[in-house]
């Protein structure tokens, strides 16, 4: 049961930070598993089984360890996530609603970070055969949860002949619609999964949008 997160997990966060090694880490350990990595089970549980329709969508919670071929001299991470997606090896190619916590606070919301171009240009063929679709979808979404879709744009934009469409043929890549929790109350809180759920549900027919394109 997720109790919410306290000063202490922060504490541990920075402290990762700015001792990135083996020795500090095993002396607090304790403190990773019953401050940051238990509660963000936890709170991983609580926001999944909120969800009444993730159809297809499975939990990720992740660790603080690095995988040692990727990123030898740094052990650990910095940050922990939790990640509502398909059950994909390229996470980063596929839609997600996620949550993460970093030394300066957290942060949630809906997240197409390295969409392939392939992706893209079936996302512009769409548009083309249904231009009311997505922008209703995108639309829905951010009046329901109060977030708001940006996307990485093309210095030059694709072609587009469509005006009303001609902003969307302009995205490239990380698209996210996300907000920002500071240290505090509401990091620190109980109803943390409450809050979560009623943002990130308004975006999973986004993330079923998307998910129509990409490949695992």
């Amino acid at each position: 049961m997720f109790t919410g997160f306290s000063p202490e997990t922060m504490d541990f966060l920075w402290g990762i930070r700015m001792n990135n090694n083996k020795e500090w880490f095993e002396t607090h350990k304790a403190d990773y598993v019953n401050c940051l990595y238990e509660p963000m089970k936890a709170l991983g549980r609580a926001v999944f089984e909120g969800l009444p329709d993730p159809l297809g969508l499975e939990l990720k919670v992740s660790r603080i360890y690095r995988d040692a071929r990727l990123h030898p001299p740094v052990p650990y991470k910095e940050s922990l996530w939790i990640c509502i997606r398909r059950p994909v090896q390229e996470w980063s190619r596929n839609p997600a609603l996620y949550f993460e916590i970093r030394p300066e606070g957290a942060s949630y919301g809906f997240l197409l970070w390295q969409p392939g171009t392939a992706v893209m240009e079936a996302f512009r063929q769409d548009l083309l055969a249904r231009p009311a679709h997505f922008p209703q979808l995108v639309d829905a979404a951010q009046r329901q949860s109060g977030l708001t879709l940006t996307a990485e744009t093309y210095k030059r934009p694709k072609p587009c002949d469509v005006p009303a469409l001609a902003p969307y043929f302009a995205w490239k890549g990380c698209l996210e619609a996300n907000s920002i929790l500071e240290p505090g109350d509401a990091l620190f809180s109980p109803d943390l999964p409450q809050r979560l759920v009623s943002a990130l549900h308004p975006w999973l027919p986004v993330c079923n949008y998307f998910s129509n394109f990409t490949e695992s």
